[in-house]
């Protein structure tokens, strides 16, 4: 198996490590609601790309707040601890 004869210096080792760092990414204005997204790619706040409506979005206005989680879940969990401590006793 080939092995390197001489040790690769640091400015060697440097220089060829020049290409290797991160780039960031293309950002672009969306004409339409004038929101920062990546270029070449549909705006996510509107849905809008080259001037087309292509995507229906989500209202914004509607988040979620945990309400759809309900306590007969954490409350059936709780009676079957309870149940499982009284089995063992």
């Amino acid at each position: 198996m080939p092995v390197p004869k001489y040790r690769t210096s640091a400015s060697k080792r440097d220089m060829r490590r020049s290409h290797h760092a991160l780039k960031a990414p293309g950002l672009s204005v969306c004409p339409n609601c004038h929101e920062v997204k990546l270029s070449h790619v549909v705006c996510p706040s509107c849905g809008f790309y080259k001037g087309k409506q292509v995507l229906e979005t989500k209202s914004s206005s509607t988040s979620w707040d945990g309400s759809d989680l309900s306590s007969s879940k954490v409350q059936a969990k709780d009676e079957s601890l309870k149940d499982s401590s009284k089995k063992d006793s």
